[in-house]
């Protein structure tokens, strides 16, 4: 799947990935290939993302909105 992270100054991480793991308000949620589409806000916290040559890599987020649709995940960040 396509994995976006973007905050209002740059482009952190545009590539694929396997596995995206998320601070939700209610606690941490994974999204796997394939996934069914979402809207989910985010709080503070670490994402992580498993790329297609499995290397785990981690960005610090200060909150945020994530959409999940098409096998495609965007997160507008803080």
């Amino acid at each position: 799947m396509n994995i976006e992270i973007l905050t209002p100054d740059k482009e952190i991480y545009n590539g694929n990935g396997s596995l995206i793991q998320m601070p939700g308000m209610d606690g941490l949620f994974e999204v796997l290939n394939q996934h069914a589409p979402l809207i989910a806000a985010l709080k503070k916290g670490k994402i992580k993302i498993v790329n297609d040559k499995e290397e785990t890599l981690f960005f610090d987020i200060n909150g945020g909105v994530a959409e999940v649709q098409q096998n495609h995940v965007r997160i507008l960040a803080e």
